[in-house]
């Protein structure tokens, strides 16, 4: 009998598609972004904020960091899941990283508020 030891781990083809479709996202968001920039040639913190003043520019930038947030979710949780053995230090570990992008996200609502 094969005794198997679950521990959490989400491998697979749904962890795949997410973190490419993340990539997608921040890769078009760069792409605007730099468009954005090319255009408005910022060159002052008026002309800089002007840029993220516009609703949708907001949007797609908390959009952006969510993505990138999630993205990295995935990449660090299956790095603890690979290499971490100790069951108490992984979950030490994934909380910790769940925690600080959590906080992160948090963060970029306050700073995309302020604009």
């Amino acid at each position: 009998m094969v005794n198997r030891v679950l521990v959490g781990a989400h491998y697979g083809l749904k962890d795949w598609v997410i973190q490419r479709a993340t990539a997608i996202i921040m890769a078009i968001y760069t792409v605007v972004l730099f468009a954005a920039i090319a255009v408005v040639r910022p060159d002052s913190f008026a002309a800089w904020r002007g840029i993220f003043a516009n609703g949708l520019m907001k949007f797609a930038t908390f959009l952006f960091f969510v993505s990138l947030f999630y993205h990295a979710w995935i990449g660090i949780r299956d790095i603890w899941m690979d290499y971490v053995k100790p069951d108490g230090l992984r979950l030490l570990l994934m909380i910790a990283t769940a925690a600080a992008l959590v906080g992160y996200t948090g963060w970029v609502m306050q700073i995309l508020g302020r604009i």
